[in-house]
């Protein structure tokens, strides 16, 4: 007899649908997996004859045969064991259902027959809905975050004998429901607060200038100016995340692994922070059947990179093409996967080997040569695509023994929010091609929303002929300039906007001086 279970796998940030064929024989019994199965999934054999004993099913003596098709695709991952054990009870006439082809079915066998977690999960809820599979049936700790996805009906169950009880309908377990917006509201936010930085007013305000459009930032300054510690408070200045964000941030961290089984939907904008040892593969993504690295991980949030130029140059060059796309696209012999970049690049650097250049303070050890080739591992290109780069100098002693602290991070919060406010106001009709704010501006939107006239204009054409400023580095001071526009609360670029702009391209006017 045959029968067949509806399941689901990945591919990239994506699903599709999976048809579990089982066929029972009368020969010697046997048990084959075919369908471009992985080895986790081919090693699925043992775990499901050991769940369907331990939960008091009998496994057929006869020849055992399963089928995972599309066929021509490779399957990964162990989110087929349920579907397979499911549709042999079905092909042995030990389950009777006739709502099987109304279900997907999701989840990793234990031995004992109870169910584990298992990736993805969020990508396939999103992706069913549009296939019109009437619900879901997975582990109770995916049951949340599939729930999120608004799709399918999601029933949350604890072990293979409790599927069974739901799909013949003798036990009713109620379909999961989740509240998005209690769930982005219920956010923990940063224990970190601006407020902690002693001095350093000219770096809060570029980064709260970065934060209102989402825009780069390379800070360059001398060790123990604070560089570091600005970085790590960016998220407590960030708005919320959006709808739409949190749920493509979700998925990527559910099809990564790295979504903890309490946590259904990513609440705070992410912050990534990978050591300058990382691999382009790390970075970047990779692996033979490639999975999202660190660039997609901090996608719709924060990645920082520390002491940059200390990091291999090809890895740091491999970051051009995602900051100007924001995707990345990772070609292997077998498969081509697209994933999402859309981050907040932030570079901390020092201003040469030993970390004193032009201090008053410390005397530099430096030959001019060595500063040079420091300072060229970051290439030109590379800070073209910084939207703003600012020095960072030294405390002073009377601000580090200053009594008062500086502004609470949540003024800074709510000025940023009333800021990405106008910005979602202004690109609605462009949500849908991922433009959130300023920084995912493309030259249409430039033209549309950066137009500069009179004084302003004439302020730009001189900082641009006089440094000598590419055409990519022209459309980031426009973008900058709006961004510090919509943090004052006017419609039009003003010359004070321009010229605060200018400002943040510190490395420009040392590349001309």
């Amino acid at each position: 007899m045959t029968a067949t279970a509806l399941s689901a796998a990945t591919l990239g940030i994506d699903a599709y649908l999976v048809h579990v064929e089982v066929d029972t024989d009368r020969q010697l019994p046997s048990f084959t997996v075919v369908g471009l199965p992985d080895s986790a999934v081919r090693e699925s054999r043992e775990r499901v004859m050991a769940a369907v004993r331990n939960a008091g099913f009998q496994w057929p003596r006869r020849r055992v045969t399963v089928n995972l098709a599309p066929a021509d695709v490779r399957k990964e991952g162990s989110a087929f064991d349920l579907p397979i054990a499911i549709g042999i009870l079905v092909a042995s006439e030990q389950l009777t259902t006739p709502s099987l082809p109304d279900f997907v079915l999701l989840g990793e066998l234990s031995l004992d027959g109870s169910l584990r977690p298992v990736r993805g999960v969020l990508s396939v809820a999103t992706d069913m809905d549009r296939q019109g599979v009437y619900g879901m049936i997975v582990p109770a700790q995916n049951a949340r975050e599939a729930a999120i996805a608004d799709g399918p009906v999601v029933y949350g169950v604890t072990s293979l004998a409790e599927a069974v009880e739901v799909l013949e309908g003798s036990v009713r377990i109620p379909p999961h429901v989740v509240d998005i917006s209690d769930l982005l509201q219920s956010g923990s936010g940063s224990t970190l607060d601006f407020a902690e930085v002693r001095g350093q007013e000219h770096a809060k305000r570029a980064l709260e200038v970065a934060a209102g459009g989402g825009h780069n930032i390379l800070m360059v300054g001398p060790p123990g100016s604070g560089k570091t510690m600005l970085a790590r408070r960016v998220p407590s200045i960030l708005s919320p995340l959006t709808h739409q964000e949190a749920l493509a941030t979700t998925k990527i961290h559910s099809i990564a692994g790295v979504l903890s089984c309490d946590q259904a939907l990513v609440q705070e904008r992410p912050f990534r922070a990978p050591h300058h040892t990382i691999s382009d593969a790390g970075l970047i993504g990779g692996g033979p059947y490639p999975k999202p690295g660190e660039i997609s991980l901090a996608h719709h949030g924060v990645l920082f990179l520390d002491e940059l130029p200390e990091f291999r140059k090809h890895v740091i060059e491999a970051l051009r093409q995602p900051l100007e796309d924001h995707s990345i696209t990772i070609g292997r012999a077998a498969v081509t996967l697209t994933f999402p970049t859309r981050f907040m690049l932030i570079g901390a650097m020092n201003p040469c080997p030993c970390g004193y250049w032009d201090d008053p303070a410390h005397e530099c050890t430096c030959l001019p040569l060595a500063v040079q080739r420091y300072r060229s591992r970051v290439s030109g290109p590379l800070l073209d695509r910084m939207d703003i780069h600012i020095e960072v100098p030294a405390v002073d002693y009377s601000d580090m023994a200053e009594s008062r602290t500086g502004e609470c991070s949540s003024d800074v919060r709510q000025r940023v929010g009333a800021a990405r406010a106008i910005q979602l106001r202004r690109f609605n009709g462009a949500i849908k091609e991922g433009v959130f704010c300023n920084a995912h501006m493309d030259s249409r939107h430039i033209r549309a929303h950066c137009a500069v006239s009179g004084e302003a204009e004439e302020l730009l054409r001189v900082a641009v002929t006089r440094l000598g400023l590419s055409a990519r580095a022209y459309d980031r001071i426009r973008k900058v300039a709006r961004t510090i526009g919509d943090l004052d609360g006017s419609e039009t670029i003003l010359p004070r906007h321009i010229g605060e702009a200018i400002q943040y391209r510190s490395m420009d006017r040392q590349a001309q001086a």
